[in-house]
């Protein structure tokens, strides 16, 4: 099967986003701390923190149905929602590095970054990015090319950490390096890197900085914010933390917390951090006119020992089933977004977009397809439904069905574990009513009931995706930068 950094790693010009969430819907501006209150009443714009997990399953968290059923209590996060608004249905793409690219881009994975768009700083705003990249690492895709002012973290996955003690990896590098090859199996490292420079490797990403990196750039994430709050400077805060990926480990503070185990005391690790950044807001007396949202790329994984918990759904990352895609959101902006609401309309990750390019008065390309839905008025409680009844579900480059409403339709199904397992293709789409089977155990297959459903909702979503797909091709591997989208006839 293909790998999570398909087609997304190659080189290829991401400026189209680094971003319109970077840049546009993601930098949004800033307040001032207390010492600052003439500047405070200038300021129109909220900031954002965005907290974005890595494989972290929807049955996580306290008020998801996890927390002490998980062995760790979850209160900060739990009191978080009961702040703001909580979804239920919100949705990802099936891996990390497609869920990332929809994030930053606003448009399905498939299409990859196109073109280019206003930058941060043309806005005003101050942007870091301090976590998990997982879109590149060669010259121009770093996220500091791609319109963040500061980073430091990993460019690829958590697991690379596991490489410098296994031995068989250690005996590759030797290999290579007697070939000249060294360059091709390469251990991974941390990197810091502002606007304009070259990333610098701080430090080797082995267990050890693995254990602890959460930690850090939840300092760096606190820091961040002080300087701009101070500064009067209009920020956005991009945190994709590396847990709940495997390995799973506690850092040094809570290991033994929960007496539950290393699951236990990451989810209270988890809860403590976002406390932090919680007091911290509070502190520098910006929580009125912050956006605070807690979220994840994927669902949990299923790697023994470090399996994750999607409450409710069935599958796991790497699936079209819903344990693959809904996943944990939250978002509390006080006084904006209505306290305490809870949601089962459908959103998915890539309508952060254009809601927060409209929040931040910001503008969304028109350049190239944007398959990103405004949820403003939905977020500020002004309307009810979200305005998406439902979207085609990838799972890497290949659509294995589709969601419509509380109904679902799958072409295919991943069976067995990632890695080893093989995708089913159904001679007869597979029908389920979310409701009545929301673990998908129980498919309808008569002909019958699969055409009416089709032409209900799921056949029209799929034709306009695909009319969307043969209008504006997807770019292919490879295409050199920078890319300009064709002109629209």
């Amino acid at each position: 099967m293909k790998q999570e950094s398909y087609v997304l790693t190659k080189p290829r010009k991401w400026a189209a986003v680094g971003c319109v969430l970077a840049g546009v819907t993601i930098a949004v501006a800033a307040t001032m701390p207390n010492d600052a209150a003439a500047a405070t009443k200038k300021a129109a714009k909220p900031n954002i923190v965005l907290i974005n997990m890595d494989n972290f399953g929807y049955g996580e968290l306290g008020v998801y149905g996890g927390g002490i059923l998980r062995g760790g209590a979850t209160p900060r996060i739990d009191k978080l929602a009961s702040e703001g608004m909580r979804l239920l249905n919100f949705n990802v793409e099936a891996q990390c590095t497609p869920s990332r690219a929809a994030l930053m881009t606003g448009r399905y994975a498939i299409r990859t970054g196109n073109g280019s768009v206003p930058l941060s700083s043309d806005a005003g705003y101050a942007t870091a990015m301090f976590g998990k990249w997982h879109l590149g690492q060669t010259e121009g895709r770093y996220p500091t090319d791609q319109g963040f002012d500061e980073w430091y973290g990993i460019p690829n996955s958590t697991d690379e950490s596991l490489w410098v003690a296994d031995e068989m990896f250690q005996k590759f590098r030797e290999l290579a390096k007697k070939s000249g090859e060294e360059s091709f199996i390469k251990q991974e490292h941390i990197y810091r890197a502002t606007k304009g420079s070259q990333p610098k490797e701080v430090k080797l990403y082995d267990l050890p900085a693995r254990i602890e990196f959460d930690r850090e750039v939840t300092d760096l994430g606190k820091d961040f914010m002080t300087r701009q709050a101070k500064a009067g400077k209009p920020f956005f805060l991009y945190l994709p933390y590396t847990q709940t990926h495997m390995p799973v480990l506690p850092s040094k503070e809570f290991k033994g917390k929960s007496g539950n185990g290393h699951w236990g005391d990451v989810l209270i690790q988890i809860d403590a951090y976002t406390g932090e950044l919680l007091d911290k807001v509070d502190e520098l007396g910006i929580a009125d006119n912050t956006i605070f949202i807690f979220t994840s790329d994927n669902g949990g994984e299923m790697t023994p020992d470090y399996q994750g918990w999607n409450g409710p759904w069935s599958g796991s990352y790497f699936t079209g089933k819903e344990g693959s895609l809904r996943v944990p959101f939250i978002v509390r902006w006080p006084g904006k977004v209505p306290a305490g609401k809870v949601s089962n309309e459908i959103v998915h990750q890539f309508d952060l977009f254009a809601t927060v390019a409209n929040i931040a008065g910001g503008k969304v390309p028109t350049d190239r397809v944007i398959d990103s839905k405004d949820m403003t008025d939905f977020f500020l409680g002004k309307q009810e439904q979200s305005g998406r009844d439902g979207f085609v579900v990838y799972v890497g480059e290949d659509i294995h069905g589709v969601k419509w409403h509380n109904y679902k339709m799958l072409f295919k199904e991943m069976e067995g574990d990632v890695g080893t397992g093989k995708v089913n293709v159904f001679p007869i789409p597979h029908f389920y009513d979310l409701y009545v089977d929301p673990r998908e155990q129980y498919p309808t297959t008569k002909a019958t009931g699969g055409a009416l459903w089709q032409r209900w909702g799921h056949g029209p979503i799929l034709t306009a995706h695909m009319k969307s797909l043969a209008e504006e091709p997807p770019i292919k591997p490879g295409t050199p930068d920078p890319y300009v989208p064709a002109k629209k006839k």
